[in-house]
């Protein structure tokens, strides 16, 4: 069986959902994930929660391409959060095919951000969609082993736990801390490569992953330790911004270069 490869939104973050989903065909992939909630005030914002025409033009493009959704993006879990605000942001993930909702954790409480996030597994369980906490080291989940502790406490059947290599290498991780944790826990990861050198600030942090990853095989993170760490056909979303190269590369031509550097690297495993 084929892995999965998934085209992420913020590899090609300039296109709107529609045209992700025939850049993602163009490119050579069977799934993408879409941001439905923009996770900066920078970035584009798509009137896409609900019956909008945007979210009826993406699922044309859909059912034209034969592309299906793997994730969707970014529920924030904040201090002040009611989980049942993020009904209709489900309820449209679940009508566009998705299994899978990215989660941030930003809450210093962590008693309380694993109850969020038990709440919010159990709001999502009607659409069959599995919330999934991305540690990130700016975040109140800052790395893996921290996230697999509220993951844990959160104690769901539909819960995920993702792994965005760039993330899982700057918050101190290791490959070898995988096996702590269940198998299904693991629904999909997230690829890219960086270099071996840590940004010192959160600003250096912030900038690398949101605009300045590498292809996989281009930098130093321990990618064949992260993939021979989990299950054999866990889905991979290809997660590369590449700000400066987008000045002057198309979408489609970076993300086709990104899945066959992703290939290149599971077949090397």
């Amino acid at each position: 069986m084929e892995r999965i490869l998934s085209l992420a939104a913020l590899t090609v973050l300039e296109l709107s959902p529609p045209r992700m989903v025939t850049c993602a065909r163009d490119a050579g992939y069977s799934h993408l994930g879409l941001r439905l909630i923009p996770a900066t005030a920078t970035e584009p914002a798509y009137d896409t929660i609900g019956d909008t025409p945007l979210i009826r033009e993406t699922l044309a493009c859909l059912a034209d391409t034969g592309i299906e959704v793997l994730d969707v993006e970014i529920l924030r879990l904040q201090p002040d959060t009611n989980v049942g605000d993020f009904q209709s942001v489900l309820e449209t993930a679940a009508r566009l095919g998705a299994r899978n909702a990215l989660v941030a954790g930003n809450d210093a409480d962590e008693a309380r951000l694993s109850d969020n996030l038990a709440a919010l597994c159990d709001v999502a369980t009607p659409f069959a969609i599995a919330p999934c906490l991305e540690p990130m080291p700016w975040t109140d989940a800052r790395n893996f082993a921290q996230g697999a502790r509220i993951v844990a406490n959160a104690a769901r059947p539909n819960i995920g736990l993702l792994i965005d290599a760039i993330h899982f290498d700057r918050g101190g991780s290791f490959a070898t801390e995988i096996a702590s944790v269940p198998p299904a826990w693991l629904r999909y990861i997230q690829i890219c490569d960086a270099p071996a050198e840590r940004p010192t600030t959160r600003e250096g942090l912030l900038h690398q992953a949101r605009s300045e990853r590498l292809l996989p095989g281009d930098g130093g993170l321990d990618l064949k330790g992260i993939l021979r760490a989990v299950p054999a056909q866990t889905p991979v979303s290809i997660e590369i911004p590449m700000a400066t190269l987008a000045r002057t590369m198309p979408a489609v031509e970076r993300a086709r270069r990104a899945a066959e550097a992703t290939r290149k690297l599971l077949d090397s495993l």
